[in-house]
């Protein structure tokens, strides 16, 4: 049995992973790089760090739920249009039966008795963070999804969560009152009485709490992490997080209709054992359809587990070359600036990887970053007071201990070995400076070749 499971995973290593895609028909492409998206998606989960992400936001979500809709629903009662929007959230409570609609209405109730007025400055501030910590927990999830390490400016954080926080729900309740004046229209009931039209009319009006919610999922991608994601990408991860949401909705009611043993076990708080798995359910199709949407974006890493951005101190120095030639390069030539996203994608490495060589480039001040969000790239000083030497020893060094170098005692033979190697560095670089490579590097070297410098 080894054998022959031996046997048929290389089958699939072959089929999937070795084929150029381009040379295969349009059709037969398409069904590869499905293929290859699942394994990618199949692949996160099973490492379980999604899964554990999903948990953390459920803890974060019961915390913050009655602050969020505290908050939420004081902004649509400011503006009389409160009531529009609760039909929208029972909808999330439906998959869980009778009990999980008389948990929204005690929810709710909850949220009518709280009284932002009377809360107090040191009360609405810490009204305020509660919801402020749920975004920023979702915004970490994200940023794992994607691979960013850096979170949010300060200034940017706050106003981009205020906006999530006080103009989301106005948005959506503003989509749902367009949607039922268009629906409402005279030429649209007269369009209803002409065929195929009337039938299909009554199917849209079904399928239009369908369209919202893969938008919103969409706009979720797009807003949260704090990476540049391309539309497509994202409506795609909507997409996919819309269909997953709703069928895992009907398979959660048709559990909770045959989930009577957990009535019997846990009485009283079933309803609430319940409402933990059907939130763990919800935030992990949330981050699967985040994990579908990097992907997209970025299938040339589909074949790279998140341990593999760890590189060699061999890679390091290669890549901070390679970086350091291309932001020289293009900086020289006034060719624009290389943001991390896209210095990434064109060196075919795991944006991981780069971000972490950029860091030890800015911190030895070979590199700046602008104010811009996503920062962009260019040369800390003048190119041709950088020399070669210095750059390759900073990448070398970039992450070494000082527990460990200083003070240690260095036998002589090692001690005469090392400084040998930083000889043979410096014979080999000799005075050459950055300036001198992008001199030396032609414009009509393709992103293949300067892989393969």
């Amino acid at each position: 049995m080894n054998e022959l499971w031996k046997r048929l995973f290389g089958a699939y290593l072959n089929t999937i992973w070795a084929v150029d895609t381009r040379a295969l028909g349009r059709p037969h492409a398409i069904l590869v790089r499905v293929v290859r998206l699942l394994h990618g998606v199949l692949r996160e989960v099973m490492q379980g760090d999604l899964t554990l992400r999903a948990m953390s936001l459920v803890y974060t979500t019961l915390l913050s739920l009655v602050p969020l809709l505290a908050v939420s629903f004081s902004v649509l009662k400011a503006l009389g249009v409160h009531n529009q929007i609760e039909p929208l959230l029972f909808n999330f409570f439906e998959p869980m039966g009778d009990k999980g609609l008389e948990l929204g209405q005690r929810i709710f109730g909850f949220v009518e008795n709280v009284k932002v007025g009377v809360l107090g400055s040191l009360g609405l501030v810490f009204l305020f963070y509660t919801v402020v910590s749920l975004v920023q927990k979702v915004e970490e999830a994200f940023n794992y999804v994607w691979h960013i390490k850096r979170p949010r400016r300060l200034v940017r954080r706050f106003s981009d969560y205020m906006s999530v926080i006080l103009v989301g729900p106005v948005l959506v309740v503003s989509a749902l009152g367009i949607t039922a004046t268009v629906m409402g229209t005279d030429i649209v009931r007269s369009m209803g009485e002409v065929e195929p039209l009337a039938t299909l009319l009554p199917v849209l009006s079904k399928l239009v709490p369908y369209f919202l919610i893969c938008a919103a999922f969409t706009f979720v991608f797009i807003f949260l992490p704090n990476t540049k994601v391309h539309f497509t990408s994202a409506l795609v991860g909507g997409l996919v997080s819309g269909v997953l949401w709703q069928t895992a909705g009907m398979g959660f009611a048709a559990f909770v209709a045959n989930s009577t043993k957990y009535t019997a076990i846990y009485s009283g708080f079933a309803i609430l054992v319940i409402f933990l798995i059907w939130l763990y359910v919800s935030w992990l199709v949330l981050l699967l359809g985040a994990q579908v949407a990097y992907f997209h974006q970025h299938p040339q890493l589909l074949s790279v587990r998140r341990e593999d951005g760890h590189l060699s101190n061999w890679a390091k120095e290669r890549l901070a070359m390679l970086a350091m030639l291309l932001i020289g390069y293009y900086y020289y030539h006034n060719r624009g600036l290389w943001t991390d996203d896209a210095l990434a994608a064109r060196l075919g490495v795991p944006p991981a990887a780069l971000v972490a060589v950029l860091d030890i480039l800015e911190m030895n001040g070979f590199v700046n970053r602008t104010a811009d969000d996503p920062p962009a790239y260019f040369p800390g000083r003048d190119m041709e007071t950088i020399s070669l030497q210095d750059l390759l020893l900073a990448v070398r060094r970039g992450e070494e201990s000082a527990v460990i170098t200083a003070g240690s005692a260095v036998p002589p033979p090692v001690d005469e070995m090392m400084t040998r190697v930083e000889g043979a560095i410096h014979d080999a670089l000799g005075e050459r400076t950055v300036k001198d490579m992008v001199l030396s590097y032609s414009e009509t070297e393709t992103a293949e070749q300067v892989r393969e410098a």
